[in-house]
């Protein structure tokens, strides 16, 4: 088999990398994970640095050839980046992302039109890349504003470009490979991704007898009121008896650092992605997160085990004012189309008492 190349930023996608690869097994029943290189663009904020040596060494067990490249060490990396990589991308059959909006990306798309094109999930992106994608859109992430700044008017020929690279055209393919709800845009093939190679290699977990909850980086991005997140926070651990809480790899130290003083709950920095972590456990019975990507991966990671999700549904009055329109719809189709077997949990405000109520 011809050369395949993958780039990952992030933990979670070099996961769905790995579940990719589980599904290429050919007749011979021989797997063709020695034929994926993984370029690693690494990050520079430590939390993910660290899931991701640790996603590579996992990788590496698995028989693909990972590449730790310093893509952002400086002055200098973005041109050394690109002259390391033009021999392996002209060379490579198939190109395999993780983030079809981060603006490397798209420049090494640009530069080098792949003949095959696959998209795995980096979060719930994906399901507004498809959309986009279909539409003919422009790539924006949801959480922007709809307006150009200076940054995004200079690069707005590489994202157009990169735009139509990341469509079928002529001889070439694009698939989605995601466990989220899309609809497949013209051309596209989606392939579903049900956490096979999770499954397989990891658990079941131990169940412990209480709940726990999942962050978020809704209030990084600017969606969500920092004081109005900690107060649900708080009233989600009464109302489930929660103990402990596990980080997003984005929330600030600070955030973390008032959420475990003012709820008591333990608070975990996991060293893998969520999925492997709560398949590994212990994990407790009722799991309960605000919408995001889990809502829909921990279901078929953790089928079988007994374990229950929860979303929270965000309401309008927790968004800031600065929070793009797209906001709250977003969100509420996250939310809306996880899992059946997922409980949705409302919120509602006690004017009396100044707090929340989750029914």
């Amino acid at each position: 088999m011809t050369g395949q190349l993958a780039f990952v930023e992030s933990p979670v996608q070099l996961l769905n990398v790995l579940e990719w690869a589980h599904t290429q097994v050919p007749s011979s029943g021989t797997s063709s994970a020695d034929a994926i290189t993984v370029v690693v663009l690494s990050p520079t904020d430590p939390m993910s640095r660290g899931q991701l040596r640790r996603m590579a060494q996992l990788a590496r067990d698995q028989g693909l050839t990972v590449r730790w490249q310093e893509a952002r060490g400086g002055r200098g990396s973005l041109v050394r980046t690109l002259r390391e990589l033009a021999g392996p991308l002209r060379a490579a059959e198939r190109v395999i992302i993780g983030d079809p909006f981060s603006r490397y990306v798209q420049l090494l798309l640009t530069l080098f039109a792949p003949r095959h094109l696959t998209v795995v999930d980096d979060g719930t992106a994906t399901m507004e890349f498809a959309a986009q994608l279909g539409r003919g859109e422009r790539l924006v992430r949801w959480h922007r504003k709809g307006s150009l700044g200076p940054r995004e008017l200079v690069l707005a020929p590489v994202t157009t470009l990169a735009r139509r690279r990341l469509a079928p055209a002529g001889s070439r393919t694009v698939e989605i490979f995601t466990s989220l709800p899309v609809e497949a845009p013209p051309g596209v093939t989606v392939t579903e991704n049900a956490y096979a190679w999770t499954r397989d290699t990891f658990g079941p977990p131990l169940l412990t007898g209480g709940a726990d909850l999942v962050g978020t980086s809704l209030v990084e991005t600017g969606v969500v009121d920092a004081g109005h997140y900690a107060r649900v926070v708080a009233e989600l651990a009464r109302a489930h008896g929660a103990t402990r809480y596990f980080a997003h790899r984005r929330e600030s130290a600070e955030k973390l650092h008032r959420i475990a003083v003012e709820t008591g709950l333990q608070v975990v920095r996991p060293d893998l992605p969520l999925e492997l972590i709560a398949r590994r456990g212990p994990i407790g019975r009722t799991v309960v997160s605000f919408p995001s990507t889990v809502v829909h991966t921990l279901p078929l990671a953790l089928a079988g085990t007994g374990v229950k999700v929860a979303v929270v549904e965000i309401a309008p009055e927790w968004l800031r004012a600065t929070a793009s329109p797209r906001a709250q719809g977003f969100l509420a189709g996250v939310a809306g189309t996880a899992a059946h077997e997922v409980d949705r949990l409302t919120t509602r405000v006690t004017h009396h008492t100044d707090r929340l109520e989750f029914g």
